[in-house]
């Protein structure tokens, strides 16, 4: 243990004989240079805290409480506590161990941990957070490991292990010996040994983190030897699948065809739960088909009297008025509607769980573990200590796995037949009552004279989201941090006032949430509050720019607050050739958008000649993230987060009727295709400067944007509803 006075960076042991560390890293924990790049102070400003910030200093007390094993084979092994839904994190993180440990990336190994809930509000993923809280942490982590190998190398050649460096999984001496990581690992983890103060290379030494490097997990992924929840050979899991009602939230009053169809080929058990009636059988197949044939007298659910129309009207109600009264000045002012959206992972939900009368284990693409461990133990009856959740990698997320629906179904119908069970959400499930984000209603309004905006006002009115899996609580843990009129707002007006910023500087700028509080199944969706409301922002900046007769992205560069964002600016500018002539039908496009310590700007160009399928032809996308860690994986996020705005934007949505969304499959809910992808994309990461930002949800606001902007310009029609086409132009699946 190094100590530094009043701050101290403090190791443990945990595993001897081979090297394995819990490194514990807090405020008085931590070196006096490298505290701050730990555990960051809170801007005082309340236009410079975002969401980010404030789950950092949440989950600051345990951010360090991280294992690293070193074993006798050489492999360095980390336990992740966070999960990889698909976007690249594992790869990110390994890239930050390799660093430290100067060490060949095919030598580190990233395991997803279980549920740990000594660490508190720091194990769920989420908001574009996880690079920018593991950083440091990650960074300490395995300096503290090369710096006992250092000095396990130094007592045994009796030399100073400052004399000493590493390289390629090696302590090296001047004299030429050398010792590999798995020869010293033994001698590492003595607890007598007097190491050297662990301080992370300067990111000026980096040679792998900074590089486009490939996925980890790729070749398993495109082999199919990834491992996914349903691929466990859990023994005795029989397959299982729930029969739901026809309507949000519906309810379950009887059964009425039990007996025969406990009857059909297969059939184990027939169990009712809350959401519903599951059917195990010995294969999904029959699974399938017993629920299907399940004759069941459903309650009403929380939602049966309302459809898009009643919805839309609800919102526009709610809707709070401007404040600023365009009496004086010239103005411009805009309404805008989104529906509802899926989040159509490739994965369903799913989840295994063993359940015995005095103990549980689980297994599922969970982002919530510790929620998730916490309310499963509570509807079993079962004590914490007894409830195991193992985290799987899962197939895609973006918002919905913070949710644990099927960890907890599996629970309950495993403790309810006795037996271990493998339940899957069918893609009708997972369409109809999976998580959406919700509908919204805006108004936006600015008020300018001569070449100044004087005023924007934008007011948001949505279904209400429901954060029930333990952000509330991390959000409260640091409310009284919050500067004023954040930390008094309620959860939703915080999470939107630290989420939602303009990056422009338009005089008195206000942006207000409405909620309201329809009982549906709602969540965070990629970019959460952002994908619409700054979506609808920068179409309602072009238009100004045409007001104002100024071109849109020198309207953009005049108005906007920061050098970063003219950079990507002028960027995606230059390389897409913005104002360059276009045939009939086609136009370009610009959006920008700033959050999570990140700026991005996207230009694209669309087809419209055949007007009821345009098509986005080419995109070109610079971002600036801080520090980007594997660019490559950065340009993925970017890339996703296009395709998910050429979706919402253009045709993708859910229809809600009588309670329940009508899409029920990819062939319904009309999410972008290989052949609606633009042919050509560029995408731009800038040169690292400072921490790190967030990535993973930065690229759809300002791609939504430009998608609307480009279809205005091409077609002469300002779109107002999003999805643009979004008819229903198929026949729903039965209730």
């Amino acid at each position: 243990m190094a100590d530094h006075g009043r701050r101290r960076f403090l190791t443990y042991l945990v595993a001897a004989p081979t090297l394995a560390l819990a490194t514990q890293v807090g405020a008085d924990a931590v070196a006096p240079a490298t505290a701050e790049a730990v555990i960051p102070t809170l801007p005082a400003p309340a236009d410079l805290v975002d969401l980010g910030d404030l789950l950092i200093l949440a989950g600051a007390p345990t951010a360090g409480m991280l294992v690293l094993t070193i074993g006798e084979d050489g492999l360095v092994t980390f336990r992740l506590p966070r999960e990889e839904v698909g976007q690249g994190l594992t790869t990110a993180v390994a890239m930050l161990v390799a660093e430290e440990l100067d060490l060949g990336l095919d030598r580190v190994r990233v395991e997803l941990d279980d549920a740990r809930p000594e660490l508190l509000f720091n194990q769920m993923t989420g908001s574009s957070n996880s690079i920018r809280s593991l950083y440091g942490p990650v960074r300490h982590t395995a300096a503290a490991a090369r710096a006992r190998l250092l000095s396990a190398a130094a007592q045994r050649w009796g030399v100073s292990a400052k004399d000493l460096r590493t390289r390629d999984g090696a302590v090296l001496a001047s004299d030429g010996r050398s010792a590999s990581y798995g020869s010293l690992s033994s001698e590492a983890a003595a607890p007598d040994l007097q190491a050297l103060t662990a301080t992370p290379k300067p990111e000026s030494a980096h040679t792998l983190v900074g590089t486009a490097t490939s996925r980890i997990d790729a070749r398993a992924m495109v082999t199919g030897r990834q491992q996914y929840t349903l691929d466990l050979d859990i023994p005795g899991a029989k397959p299982c699948m729930v029969r739901r009602p026809p309507s949000v939230n519906g309810t379950v009053e009887s059964v009425n065809n039990e007996a025969a169809v406990r009857a059909m080929p297969g059939v184990l058990d027939v169990v009712e739960i809350p959401t519903g009636v599951a059917v195990v059988a010995e294969t999904f197949g029959q699974a399938l088909d017993a629920k299907n044939a399940l004759d069941v007298t459903w309650g009403p659910g929380t939602v049966d009297a309302f459809s898009d129309d009643g919805i839309r009207a609800r919102l526009k109600s709610a809707t709070a008025p401007f404040v600023v009264p365009p009496l004086l000045t010239r103005h411009l002012d805009a309404e805008f509607d989104f529906a509802f959206v899926s989040h159509a992972p490739m994965e369903t939900n799913s989840a295994v769980a063993d359940v015995r009368p005095d103990r549980a284990t689980i297994w599922s693409g969970l982002k919530t573990p510790i929620v998730a461990r916490e309310s499963i133990a509570a509807a079993l009856g079962l004590p914490l200590s007894k409830v195991t959740v193992h985290v799987m990698q899962a197939g895609g997320s973006f918002g919905r796995r913070l949710f644990f629906d099927a960890a907890l179904e599996a629970a309950q119908v495993s403790k309810a037949s006795g037996r271990p069970v493998r339940l899957m959400w069918s893609r009708i499930d997972d369409m109809r009552h999976g998580r959406m984000r919700p509908a919204t209603h805006h108004r936006i309004r600015a008020t300018y004279a001569g070449d100044e905006v004087l005023s924007f006002e934008h007011r948001v009115a949505a279904v209400e989201t429901d954060f029930r899996h333990g952000l509330g609580e991390m959000i409260t843990s640091v409310a009284a941090s919050l500067p004023p009129g954040i930390g008094n707002a309620g959860l939703a007006q915080t999470l939107f006032l630290t989420t939602v910023k303009s990056p422009y500087h338009f005089g008195l700028t206000t942006q207000l949430l409405t909620e309201v509080p329809l009982k549906m199944h709602t969540g965070s969706w990629r970019s959460v509050y952002s994908a619409n409301t700054r979506g609808a922002e920068e179409i309602f900046v072009d238009e100004l720019a045409r007001s104002l007769g100024k071109d849109e992205v020198e309207f953009r560069r005049t108005f906007a607050k920061s050098d970063r964002a003219r950079a990507v600016l002028d960027k995606v500018a230059e390389e897409g050739q913005w104002g360059r002539s276009m045939p009939e039908g086609r136009a370009q496009g610009i959006g920008l958008h700033e959050e999570y310590k990140s700026c991005t700007a996207c230009l694209v160009e669309i087809d419209c000649g055949d007007r009821g399928h345009p098509r986005v032809t080419k995109a070109v996308i610079a971002a600036d993230v801080g520090r980007p860690i594997n660019p490559r994986g950065i340009e993925a996020q970017l890339l996703g987060g296009l395709t998910d705005a050429i979706s919402t934007t253009l045709r993708a949505g859910l229809h809600i009727d009588r309670g329940l969304p009508l899409e029920g499959s990819y062939s319904q809910f009309h999410y972008a295709r290989q052949k609606d992808s633009p042919p050509e994309v560029k995408i731009f990461v800038m040169p690292a400067d400072g921490e790190p930002g967030g990535a993973g949800e930065l690229g759809v606001p300002a791609a939504v944007g430009a998608i609307a902007n480009a279809f205005a310009r091409a077609t002469g029609t300002s779109p107002r509803s999003f999805p643009i086409h979004f008819d229903v132009d198929f026949t729903p699946f039965p209730r």
